[in-house]
């Protein structure tokens, strides 16, 4: 089971950070992913990490967010700054079926939404 939180309302140019909470799972052998999805929009990876720590982004959210792990107390992480309106979804953690983040993910969480206010 996968528990995000951390979403909420935030102005253009701040901060929020999100958290997944993963249970009933073997958290440190697989890669995390964060996805999100805007209305009207499709689902996109946004930030992935190995059970080693090295991280993707997606170009858009290059050098504004960072995602991280803590292995010991199997939770994600996925810190958000210098936020824009276009970052506006709700977002997913995800574990992947493996430890690399581009052959696919098969267990999702429920989403937390993220509004970025202009």
């Amino acid at each position: 089971q996968l528990q995000a939180s951390g979403g909420g309302l935030v102005q253009a140019g701040g901060s929020l950070r999100l958290s997944c909470a993963a249970s009933g799972l073997t958290f440190g052998s697989y890669v995390m992913g964060w996805y999100r999805q805007a209305q009207g929009k499709e689902r996109e990876l946004v930030a992935a990490i190995s059970s080693g720590s090295s991280t993707y982004y997606v170009e858009s959210v290059k050098g504004r967010f960072t995602t991280s792990r803590d292995n010991a107390k199997n939770t994600l992480y996925l810190q958000m700054n210098g936020l824009k309106p276009e970052d506006t979804a709700v977002y997913y953690c995800a574990k992947g079926v493996s430890d690399s983040y581009d052959l696919g993910y098969n267990q999702w969480g429920q989403g937390t939404q993220v509004t970025v206010s202009s």
